[in-house]
């Protein structure tokens, strides 16, 4: 596998305002949003949470994928998460469930469950359940969030989630920027749309000019879409200067994709900023998005949070993508789509590439 560590573009990056997009339930009238012909349970990495969010004792209810889950961490530091239910007679962990230890107890009858789903006390029994166990999920936490890898047929992890920094090999890390959680995020729940439709940002040059005003359409350097991680690289600016023209842009962005559900972008060029996207299906026709802003220190400035003009920035950053969010929960997705003869070839690439992702291969591109 090539580089995994070292990935889908969004239209975001720079620091143009845009007029923020409004958020919520995506239903135009009494019309329901067409479902996508494209599973809602892929393979891959996908975000359940911010690691801040779950501190030590703690247990996390949530529902991806169709299923309930809780995520818990233990007195040692180590996060779990696992289906919802415990296997005992189905009470829900998420309701009542405590963490004593580097186990999680539950509330209906005492049951204890440890961080790989075990059952290792019944508390008026003298030893425990061994044939049962709640089903964990493989857990990563990087880029300060909780990723955990989703596959129906239960097969392993084989691509790493890319890290925000080390991804890039460009020697830079967190300490080199503000911290970006809580300032600088997004989320939003249960948008009706599909992770395809963000990584098809990803070949879709004529956008930047229509979405985020940018004076030129962008020019791509370099889509390598091979193997589970794919590379997007373009030049763009969102603000011209005297003489400035297509072919002489002085800046741009760098992004990795893990799969289709984490991205990752780095800058150059312009603000310093580093960028997480990420799009978790929820159930059969929604999604979770989340999205995350780094901006780069100030030389000699370690304050802990960000000065205010540094979250002027990531807010701008912000507001580019609820630019690109407002379109996408209000899309349809188009199979073949009516393609402009220079959009065909990325197109078809980016399609082919994600189809490895899929439960099945029922998920054929039709563009000819």
């Amino acid at each position: 596998m090539k580089n995994a560590e070292c990935g889908l573009l969004f239209g975001f990056g720079g620091v143009s305002r845009t007029p923020r997009a409004p958020a919520g339930r995506v239903r135009e009238g009494t019309a329901e949003m067409a479902k996508p012909p494209l599973s809602m349970k892929p393979t891959g990495w996908f975000q359940v949470a911010w690691s801040a969010e779950i501190g030590a004792g703690e247990v996390h209810r949530m529902k991806y994928f169709g299923r309930e889950m809780v995520a818990w961490r233990a007195a040692s530091g180590a996060l779990t998460v696992m289906d919802a239910y415990c296997e005992h007679l189905g009470a829900h962990l998420g309701y009542g469930g405590h963490v004593e230890g580097d186990r999680i107890v539950c509330p209906f009858h005492g049951w204890e469950w440890n961080l790989e789903g075990r059952n290792v006390c019944i508390p008026y029994q003298d030893r425990p359940n061994r044939g049962r166990r709640i089903h964990t999920f493989p857990v990563v936490e990087r880029n300060e969030s909780v990723y955990i890898w989703h596959d129906v047929d239960g097969c392993d992890p084989y691509f790493d989630v890319p890290d925000v920094f080390a991804s890039f090999c460009d020697g830079t890390s967190a300490e080199d920027y503000y911290p970006a959680y809580p300032q600088g995020t997004l989320y939003r729940e249960r948008l009706e749309l599909h992770p395809q439709y963000v990584l098809e940002n990803g070949v879709d040059f004529a956008h930047f000019k229509f979405v985020h005003k940018t004076p030129f359409i962008p020019k791509f350097t370099r889509q390598e879409f091979e193997g589970p991680v794919s590379y997007v690289d373009f030049t763009i600016v969102f603000d011209a200067v005297d003489g400035m023209s297509a072919d002489t842009m002085n800046s741009g962005v760098q992004a990795i994709n893990g799969g289709l559900g984490v991205a990752v972008t780095k800058s150059w060029g312009m603000i310093d900023n580093r960028t997480i996207s990420t799009i978790t299906p929820v159930d059969e026709e929604t999604s979770d998005v989340r999205f995350m802003v780094y901006i780069g220190r100030l030389p000699g400035n370690d304050t802990p949070q960000p000065p205010p003009k540094a979250q002027g920035f990531a807010q701008a950053v912000i507001d580019q993508f609820l630019a690109d969010v407002h379109i996408w929960s209000h899309q349809r997705y188009s199979d073949p789509p009516a393609l402009a003869t220079d959009e065909n070839a990325g197109f078809k690439a980016l399609r082919a590439w994600a189809k490895q992702f899929y439960p099945d291969s029922r998920e054929e591109s039709t563009i000819p």
